[in-house]
């Protein structure tokens, strides 16, 4: 018989909040520079949710660092003018604060853009476990991030979850040993997600608390 959940981690971006807009955009802005009329933006989705090293490391291996820091300085400047919050995300994070629930975002993203994007979301509040990409030797689906989230708030897999847009988290929860949920609201399509085989498949956020309660029953 599973364990009843008490543990939740969450991905950040496309998950918890919206940064599709600003992650297509930023790819775009870089594609345009290097590749100038070769990507649309459907082509740029494929780049989504690696951590940007790997994603240029395939394109370019010799300007990778260079391609890098042409992303980042750009995502840096329109990050709080494109990132707008998912619905039905805020309310049921603070519900699962209030149960006890202990929440960690594991992300491949820099530790501090995390932050950013948490405090501009007013979501910092609920989480006291951030796990970015610089936190770890080995980026999602490697369970490293996922084994260092949980060590950090005293749970065990067997009582977690993983919640994710991105076959990285899918796989990292399968990897780590935790049960596992997509969100439908991915930008690569829910069919694309439930072809991974997560545990469960979310609607809209507030299905993770009906997940939680009918678990370990």
């Amino acid at each position: 018989m599973n364990k009843r959940i008490d543990t939740v981690l969450f991905d950040l971006d496309g998950t918890l909040i919206n940064t599709n807009e600003l992650i297509i955009s930023s790819f775009m802005h870089v594609m345009d520079h290097y590749y100038p009329g070769e990507y649309s933006r459907e082509d740029v989705l494929q780049f989504m949710g690696p951590p940007l090293v790997e994603s240029f490391q395939a394109l370019n291996p010799e300007k990778t660092e260079e391609m890098v820091d042409f992303y980042r300085a750009y995502n840096l400047k329109v990050h709080d003018e494109l990132v707008t919050p998912f619905e039905g995300v805020d309310e049921t994070v603070k519900e699962l604060y209030d149960r006890g629930i202990k929440m960690a975002i594991v992300s491949t993203k820099r530790h501090d853009m995390v932050v950013r994007g948490l405090k501009l979301m007013n979501l910092d509040q609920y989480f006291d476990v951030v796990i970015g990409l610089d936190d770890v030797e080995h980026a999602k689906p490697h369970p490293e991030p996922l084994y260092k989230a949980l060590e950090a708030l005293g749970s065990t897999a067997d009582q977690a979850i993983m919640v994710g847009d991105n076959h990285h988290d899918i796989e990292g929860g399968q990897n780590a040993g935790t049960r596992t949920a997509g969100v439908a609201w991915t930008s690569k399509g829910k069919a694309h997600l439930e072809t991974y085989k997560p545990d469960f498949m979310l609607e809209e956020m507030s299905d993770l608390l009906k997940v939680i309660e009918e678990s370990g029953s």
